[in-house]
């Protein structure tokens, strides 16, 4: 492929605007990029990143190129790319950009080769296509990559699947794990932004609805709660007892999806596993049941099962809303081709969380660079330190203060002699 492939250079400025408006909202990266700027400290490192192209993530890239790398990014889902800000990263930050806003599976693996003709010494996934398709089909890259970093839970589990068969290649540094992001981007951001998508795709009243929400971990949570607070009544269907039990703590019902399947209006998945809503459920939902995802991959909607009991193609009754029609007359409605809805009909995480998770992306490769050379062939948790510094710098960013140790509370945590 050529230099780079996006949908319309026209729209270069328009997506310039936006990026500049969601940097307002980022300050610690925003800091982070002027240390960047000074230090250097990813000079000459070439980055490939495999990312959702949002406005947040251009300030991501701005900042790896402000350390010194030469990066080249591609899309990380075929619905999520804003052409605008492809268009600006091109032709205004000069950054080569593979990513094309309803992309068919050949040109998104096609985008992929593309970005790792870059060569890369560091990857940058969000659901570890790279990493998975350099050690399937790129192995020649092998020696020259030092290392990697993931943001989100389906990468890291499938980097964890590799790392346990023997068969990853190079660390990688689970920015998912960190605090600072599954705490916030996920539970808050995922929260938001679902339901976001959700009400623009179908401008459905959420209250009074029955809102099933398969999946109770840092996703779940904060889609349920915000559900919850648009006056949904909340169900939550899971595998995990642990997890189930801390919904119900919360208040919410839960049941499994059989039973869940028969009274829910609207559902959701977060679980990041295939078939979470299959063809028994399908078999038993109501007239009009709206379906969505917002886990990385469509899998966990079993879309072709649904096709299978269906009359028919489905028609596409609005933007980003395909309906069955099965065989014994139900409307069922599948939301962005049960893709991520945040991004396949919304913009995505908002900025100020983004933040946060992408300081972590920005701090882990300059972490890599700098200790790849010690690091084994697993994945690695963001050490603590880096983790603490994002959150010191966003709480002085919003201009909050909190207390300090004194040097006799310190000695005290520290000792044994003192007790009761």
């Amino acid at each position: 492929m050529s230099n780079s492939d996006i949908k319309d250079n026209t729209l270069a400025e328009g997506g310039r605007r936006r990026i500049d408006w969601a940097e307002r909202e980022m300050p610690v990266l925003r800091m982070i990029k002027e240390r960047f700027k000074k230090e250097r400290p990813l000079a000459g490192v070439r980055i490939s990143a495999c990312l959702h192209v949002t406005t947040e993530t251009a300030n991501l890239m701005t900042t790896l190129q402000a350390g010194g790398a030469d990066v080249v990014i591609t899309a990380s889902n075929p619905l999520s790319t804003q052409d605008d800000v492809a268009a600006a990263l091109v032709n205004i930050y000069e950054i080569p950009t593979f990513a094309i806003k309803g992309e068919d599976n050949i040109t998104y693996y096609k985008h992929i080769t593309a970005a790792l003709d870059h060569k890369p010494q560091l990857t940058m996934d969000d659901g570890a296509d790279l990493v998975s398709t350099i050690h399937k089909d790129r192995r020649e890259l092998l020696p020259g990559i030092v290392g990697g970093t993931e943001e989100t839970t389906t990468g890291v589990i499938r980097l964890r699947a590799m790392s346990a068969d023997n068969m990853l290649e190079f660390p990688v540094i689970a920015v998912n794990d960190a605090l600072t992001k599954h705490l916030f981007d996920n539970r808050y951001g995922t929260g938001q932004s679902t339901l976001d998508g959700i009400i623009r795709a179908t401008n459905v009243l959420l209250a009074g609805k029955v809102f099933v929400v398969a999946g109770y971990g840092w996703c779940g949570r904060g889609l349920a709660s915000r559900a919850r607070g648009m006056g949904s009544l909340v169900i939550i269907t899971e595998i995990d007892p642990m997890k189930a039990l801390e919904a119900v703590m919360d208040g919410y019902q839960v049941m499994p999806m059989a039973d869940a399947a028969k009274i829910g209006d609207i559902f959701c998945t977060v679980t990041g596993d295939l078939n979470v809503i299959d063809a028994p459920h399908f078999s038993v939902m109501k007239d009009g049941a709206i379906v969505a995802n917002s886990g990385h991959f469509n899998v966990e909607i079993n879309i072709p099962a649904l096709a299978a009991i269906s009359k028919g193609a489905p028609n596409l009754v609005r933007p980003y809303v395909e309906q069955y029609t099965t065989k014994d007359g139900r409307k069922i409605n599948i939301l962005g081709e049960g893709r991520l809805i945040n991004l396949a009909s919304a913009e995505g995480h908002p900025a100020s969380v983004m933040d946060m998770s992408f300081a972590n992306q920005a701090l882990a490769a300059e972490y890599m660079v700098n200790n790849a050379s010690t690091l084994g062939k697993r994945v690695y948790s963001v050490p603590e330190y880096i983790d603490k510094e994002i959150a010191r710098l966003k709480l002085a960013a919003m201009g909050v203060s909190i207390d300090t140790l004194t040097e006799e509370q310190v000695k005290y945590l520290n000792s044994w002699q003192e007790g009761t």
